[in-house]
Protein backbone atom coordinates (compact mmCIF):
# COMPACT_ATOMS: atom_id res chain seq x y z
CA UNK A 1 0.00 0.00 0.00
CA UNK A 2 0.80 3.49 -0.95
CA UNK A 3 2.61 5.21 2.57
CA UNK A 4 0.28 8.08 1.66
CA UNK A 5 -2.72 6.26 1.49
CA UNK A 6 -1.53 4.63 4.76
CA UNK A 7 -0.71 7.65 6.86
CA UNK A 8 -2.26 10.46 5.43
CA UNK A 9 -6.45 11.49 5.63
CA UNK A 10 -8.27 11.53 1.98
CA UNK A 11 -7.19 14.27 0.04
CA UNK A 12 -11.21 15.21 0.05
CA UNK A 13 -11.95 15.66 4.07
CA UNK A 14 -8.43 17.51 3.63
CA UNK A 15 -10.52 20.48 1.17
CA UNK A 16 -13.43 20.04 3.19
CA UNK A 17 -11.59 20.98 6.47
CA UNK A 18 -9.56 24.09 5.06
CA UNK A 19 -13.42 25.76 3.61
CA UNK A 20 -14.96 24.73 6.86
CA UNK A 21 -12.01 26.29 8.86
CA UNK A 22 -11.82 29.00 6.54
CA UNK A 23 -15.45 30.03 6.80
CA UNK A 24 -15.66 29.88 10.48
CA UNK A 25 -18.93 27.72 9.00
CA UNK A 26 -20.01 24.10 7.73
CA UNK A 27 -23.15 26.13 6.03
CA UNK A 28 -20.99 28.66 4.28
CA UNK A 29 -18.56 25.73 3.55
CA UNK A 30 -21.23 23.64 2.18
CA UNK A 31 -22.48 26.29 -0.27
CA UNK A 32 -18.60 27.57 -1.40
CA UNK A 33 -18.22 23.17 -2.16
CA UNK A 34 -21.60 22.50 -4.06
CA UNK A 35 -22.46 19.52 -1.44
CA UNK A 36 -25.09 19.81 1.68
CA UNK A 37 -24.65 20.24 5.49
CA UNK A 38 -24.48 16.75 5.91
CA UNK A 39 -21.82 15.96 3.82
CA UNK A 40 -19.63 18.57 4.92
CA UNK A 41 -20.28 17.27 8.47
CA UNK A 42 -19.41 13.35 7.38
CA UNK A 43 -16.17 14.41 5.80
CA UNK A 44 -14.97 16.13 8.92
CA UNK A 45 -15.70 13.01 11.35
CA UNK A 46 -14.20 10.97 8.58
CA UNK A 47 -10.90 12.79 8.82
CA UNK A 48 -11.42 13.45 12.68
CA UNK A 49 -11.28 9.44 12.96
CA UNK A 50 -8.27 9.24 11.13
CA UNK A 51 -6.27 11.87 12.95
CA UNK A 52 -7.61 10.76 16.53
CA UNK A 53 -8.23 14.45 17.00
CA UNK A 54 -10.98 16.42 17.77
CA UNK A 55 -10.49 19.54 15.12
CA UNK A 56 -13.64 22.12 16.34
CA UNK A 57 -15.10 23.15 19.17
CA UNK A 58 -19.10 22.33 18.77
CA UNK A 59 -20.68 25.95 20.60
CA UNK A 60 -24.38 27.02 20.16
CA UNK A 61 -23.19 30.32 18.63
CA UNK A 62 -21.13 28.42 16.03
CA UNK A 63 -18.54 26.60 15.35
CA UNK A 64 -13.94 27.11 16.53
CA UNK A 65 -11.04 25.65 15.77
CA UNK A 66 -9.15 23.47 18.66
CA UNK A 67 -5.78 24.00 19.30
CA UNK A 68 -5.14 21.01 16.44
CA UNK A 69 -7.42 22.04 14.52
CA UNK A 70 -5.61 25.80 14.13
CA UNK A 71 -2.19 23.75 13.97
CA UNK A 72 -3.59 21.76 10.71
CA UNK A 73 -5.70 24.56 9.23
CA UNK A 74 -2.63 26.44 9.28
CA UNK A 75 -0.40 23.58 7.03
CA UNK A 76 -3.49 22.35 4.85
CA UNK A 77 -3.88 25.79 3.62
CA UNK A 78 -0.47 26.59 2.73
CA UNK A 79 -0.35 22.71 1.10
CA UNK A 80 -3.21 23.52 -0.89
CA UNK A 81 -2.26 26.80 -1.99
CA UNK A 82 1.51 25.70 -2.91
CA UNK A 83 -0.07 22.70 -4.68
CA UNK A 84 -2.85 24.65 -6.86
CA UNK A 85 -0.16 26.77 -7.77
CA UNK A 86 1.97 23.99 -8.95
CA UNK A 87 -0.60 22.32 -10.44
CA UNK A 88 -1.80 25.73 -12.61
CA UNK A 89 1.81 26.23 -13.31
CA UNK A 90 2.81 22.69 -14.92
CA UNK A 91 -0.64 23.15 -16.87
CA UNK A 92 0.58 26.47 -18.45
CA UNK A 93 4.39 25.21 -18.90
CA UNK A 94 3.00 22.14 -21.04
CA UNK A 95 0.25 24.39 -23.15
CA UNK A 96 1.76 24.25 -26.73
CA UNK A 97 0.82 27.90 -27.37
CA UNK A 98 1.61 29.56 -24.25
CA UNK A 99 4.36 31.47 -22.84
CA UNK A 100 5.43 32.17 -19.24
CA UNK A 101 7.28 35.44 -18.07
CA UNK A 102 8.07 36.39 -13.95
CA UNK A 103 9.02 40.19 -13.49
CA UNK A 104 8.77 42.54 -11.06
CA UNK A 105 5.76 44.70 -10.74
CA UNK A 106 7.12 47.60 -12.09
CA UNK A 107 8.30 46.15 -15.31
CA UNK A 108 5.16 43.89 -15.66
CA UNK A 109 3.27 47.46 -15.17
CA UNK A 110 5.31 49.93 -16.67
CA UNK A 111 7.26 48.10 -19.67
CA UNK A 112 6.05 44.75 -20.71
CA UNK A 113 1.82 44.93 -20.10
CA UNK A 114 1.91 47.98 -23.00
CA UNK A 115 4.24 45.34 -25.09
CA UNK A 116 2.16 42.71 -24.67
CA UNK A 117 -0.87 44.26 -26.29
CA UNK A 118 1.01 44.61 -29.10
CA UNK A 119 1.80 40.84 -29.34
CA UNK A 120 -1.20 39.95 -28.58
CA UNK A 121 -2.37 41.77 -31.81
CA UNK A 122 0.46 40.37 -33.95
CA UNK A 123 0.19 36.86 -32.61
CA UNK A 124 -3.38 36.40 -30.88
CA UNK A 125 -2.81 32.45 -31.10
CA UNK A 126 0.40 33.07 -28.22
CA UNK A 127 -1.17 33.48 -24.79
CA UNK A 128 1.60 35.15 -22.81
CA UNK A 129 1.16 34.93 -18.24
CA UNK A 130 2.71 36.78 -16.30
CA UNK A 131 4.29 36.37 -12.53
CA UNK A 132 4.66 39.29 -10.69
CA UNK A 133 7.39 38.67 -8.06
CA UNK A 134 10.06 41.07 -6.69
CA UNK A 135 11.78 38.26 -5.16
CA UNK A 136 12.87 36.77 -8.34
CA UNK A 137 16.06 35.33 -9.07
CA UNK A 138 18.18 32.73 -11.06
CA UNK A 139 17.01 30.06 -9.32
CA UNK A 140 13.53 30.89 -9.69
CA UNK A 141 14.14 31.25 -13.37
CA UNK A 142 14.09 27.39 -13.73
CA UNK A 143 10.04 27.38 -13.14
CA UNK A 144 8.73 29.30 -16.19
CA UNK A 145 10.05 30.06 -19.74
CA UNK A 146 11.59 33.68 -19.23
CA UNK A 147 12.79 35.68 -16.40
CA UNK A 148 13.45 39.70 -16.97
CA UNK A 149 15.74 40.41 -14.59
CA UNK A 150 17.85 43.01 -13.38
CA UNK A 151 21.78 43.27 -12.83
CA UNK A 152 24.78 43.10 -14.96
CA UNK A 153 23.63 40.53 -17.28
CA UNK A 154 26.01 37.42 -16.01
CA UNK A 155 23.98 34.53 -14.63
CA UNK A 156 25.67 30.95 -14.81
CA UNK A 157 23.24 28.89 -15.83
CA UNK A 158 20.96 31.59 -18.28
CA UNK A 159 20.97 32.88 -21.26
CA UNK A 160 20.26 36.67 -21.13
CA UNK A 161 19.45 39.19 -23.64
CA UNK A 162 19.61 42.90 -22.71
CA UNK A 163 16.49 44.82 -23.13
CA UNK A 164 16.65 48.16 -21.42
CA UNK A 165 19.53 49.67 -19.23
CA UNK A 166 18.96 51.80 -16.07
CA UNK A 167 18.59 55.06 -15.85
CA UNK A 168 17.29 56.76 -12.81
CA UNK A 169 16.56 60.88 -12.26
CA UNK A 170 14.88 62.85 -10.20
CA UNK A 171 10.92 63.66 -11.06
CA UNK A 172 8.11 65.57 -9.75
CA UNK A 173 4.43 65.98 -10.04
CA UNK A 174 4.07 69.06 -12.91
CA UNK A 175 1.36 70.04 -10.67
CA UNK A 176 3.93 71.23 -7.89
CA UNK A 177 6.32 74.17 -8.51
CA UNK A 178 9.88 73.12 -7.93
CA UNK A 179 12.88 75.88 -8.33
CA UNK A 180 15.50 74.77 -10.71
CA UNK A 181 18.74 73.32 -9.56
CA UNK A 182 21.89 73.89 -10.45
CA UNK A 183 23.64 71.02 -8.78
CA UNK A 184 22.82 67.62 -7.30
CA UNK A 185 22.78 68.84 -3.78
CA UNK A 186 20.33 71.65 -4.13
CA UNK A 187 17.54 68.79 -4.53
CA UNK A 188 19.08 67.57 -0.38
CA UNK A 189 17.02 71.40 0.16
CA UNK A 190 13.75 69.51 -1.51
CA UNK A 191 10.89 67.45 -0.50
CA UNK A 192 12.08 63.97 -0.94
CA UNK A 193 10.21 61.01 -0.98
CA UNK A 194 12.38 58.18 0.41
CA UNK A 195 12.43 54.40 -0.67
CA UNK A 196 13.04 51.67 1.63
CA UNK A 197 15.03 49.14 -0.29
CA UNK A 198 16.88 46.78 2.52
CA UNK A 199 14.86 44.18 1.28
CA UNK A 200 16.02 43.98 -2.61
CA UNK A 201 18.37 44.74 -4.95
CA UNK A 202 16.94 48.56 -5.65
CA UNK A 203 18.67 51.95 -6.06
CA UNK A 204 17.52 54.80 -3.03
CA UNK A 205 18.24 58.28 -2.58
CA UNK A 206 21.65 57.57 -0.85
CA UNK A 207 22.83 55.43 -4.17
CA UNK A 208 21.53 58.01 -6.06
CA UNK A 209 23.77 60.58 -4.26
CA UNK A 210 26.46 58.71 -3.93
CA UNK A 211 26.82 58.12 -7.15
CA UNK A 212 27.75 62.15 -7.36
CA UNK A 213 29.75 61.45 -4.13
CA UNK A 214 27.32 63.25 -1.54
CA UNK A 215 25.84 61.92 1.68
CA UNK A 216 22.35 61.59 2.04
CA UNK A 217 20.16 61.25 5.40
CA UNK A 218 16.52 60.88 4.58
CA UNK A 219 15.15 63.83 6.57
CA UNK A 220 12.62 62.43 9.49
CA UNK A 221 9.48 63.82 7.92
CA UNK A 222 10.11 62.57 4.75
CA UNK A 223 7.23 60.07 3.70
CA UNK A 224 8.91 56.50 3.17
CA UNK A 225 7.61 53.23 0.79
CA UNK A 226 9.28 49.47 0.54
CA UNK A 227 8.08 49.22 -3.20
CA UNK A 228 9.05 51.48 -6.22
CA UNK A 229 5.59 51.25 -7.83
CA UNK A 230 4.33 53.03 -4.16
CA UNK A 231 6.99 55.92 -4.55
CA UNK A 232 5.62 56.10 -8.33
CA UNK A 233 2.45 57.01 -7.11
CA UNK A 234 3.54 59.17 -4.31
CA UNK A 235 5.18 61.14 -6.83
CA UNK A 236 2.01 61.74 -9.04
CA UNK A 237 0.24 62.74 -6.18
CA UNK A 238 2.09 65.46 -5.38
CA UNK A 239 4.07 64.39 -2.36
CA UNK A 240 7.36 65.38 -3.08
CA UNK A 241 10.46 64.48 -5.34
CA UNK A 242 11.67 61.17 -6.15
CA UNK A 243 13.61 58.80 -8.02
CA UNK A 244 12.06 57.95 -11.53
CA UNK A 245 13.48 55.07 -13.47
CA UNK A 246 13.52 56.24 -16.91
CA UNK A 247 11.07 52.77 -18.02
CA UNK A 248 8.60 53.70 -15.90
CA UNK A 249 8.48 57.61 -15.81
CA UNK A 250 9.26 58.65 -19.67
CA UNK A 251 5.33 57.99 -20.60
CA UNK A 252 4.47 60.79 -18.14
CA UNK A 253 6.56 63.01 -18.90
CA UNK A 254 5.85 62.67 -22.79
CA UNK A 255 2.27 63.91 -21.91
CA UNK A 256 3.33 66.24 -19.38
CA UNK A 257 1.60 64.88 -15.77
CA UNK A 258 5.46 64.56 -14.69
CA UNK A 259 8.93 66.56 -14.64
CA UNK A 260 12.06 66.31 -14.51
CA UNK A 261 14.09 68.01 -11.83
CA UNK A 262 17.33 69.03 -13.20
CA UNK A 263 19.36 67.51 -15.92
CA UNK A 264 21.27 64.81 -13.34
CA UNK A 265 21.05 61.59 -14.02
CA UNK A 266 22.39 58.06 -12.98
CA UNK A 267 23.13 55.41 -15.45
CA UNK A 268 24.20 52.38 -13.50
CA UNK A 269 25.96 50.20 -15.82
CA UNK A 270 23.07 47.61 -15.27
CA UNK A 271 19.77 46.53 -17.26
CA UNK A 272 16.94 44.71 -17.05
CA UNK A 273 17.34 41.14 -19.52
CA UNK A 274 15.01 38.53 -20.63
CA UNK A 275 16.44 35.30 -19.28
CA UNK A 276 15.88 31.75 -19.85
CA UNK A 277 17.54 28.47 -18.23
CA UNK A 278 20.31 27.46 -20.85
CA UNK A 279 19.21 23.91 -20.05
CA UNK A 280 15.30 24.26 -20.83
CA UNK A 281 14.31 24.02 -24.72
CA UNK A 282 11.88 26.63 -25.63
CA UNK A 283 9.50 26.13 -26.99
CA UNK A 284 8.17 27.09 -30.29
CA UNK A 285 5.88 30.08 -28.92
CA UNK A 286 8.62 30.78 -26.34
CA UNK A 287 10.76 31.18 -29.51
CA UNK A 288 8.73 33.75 -31.26
CA UNK A 289 8.15 35.58 -28.04
CA UNK A 290 11.62 35.85 -27.34
CA UNK A 291 12.10 37.45 -31.03
CA UNK A 292 9.32 39.49 -31.39
CA UNK A 293 10.62 41.43 -27.57
CA UNK A 294 14.24 42.00 -28.56
CA UNK A 295 12.80 43.10 -31.81
CA UNK A 296 9.61 44.25 -32.55
CA UNK A 297 8.94 44.99 -29.16
CA UNK A 298 11.64 47.73 -28.30
CA UNK A 299 9.90 50.17 -30.64
CA UNK A 300 6.88 50.13 -28.96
Amino acid sequence: MSRYLKHLPPLDTLITFEAVARNGSFTRAATELCLTQSAVSKQIRVLEDALSLSLFERQARGISLTRAGAGLFAEVSAMLERLQHSVNRIKVEHAPNAVTVQCTHAVAQFWLFPRLLAFNTAHPGITVNIHANNGLDESSTADYDFSILYGNGKWSSLDAHRLFAECVYPVVSAAIPVADIGSPADLQTLPLIELDSSGWNCMDWRDWFGHFDLEHTPAPDSPLFNQVTLAYQAILQGMGVGLGWDFMVRGKIDSGDLRRVGPYEFISGNADYLAHSRHKTLSEAAVIFRHWLLHDGRCV
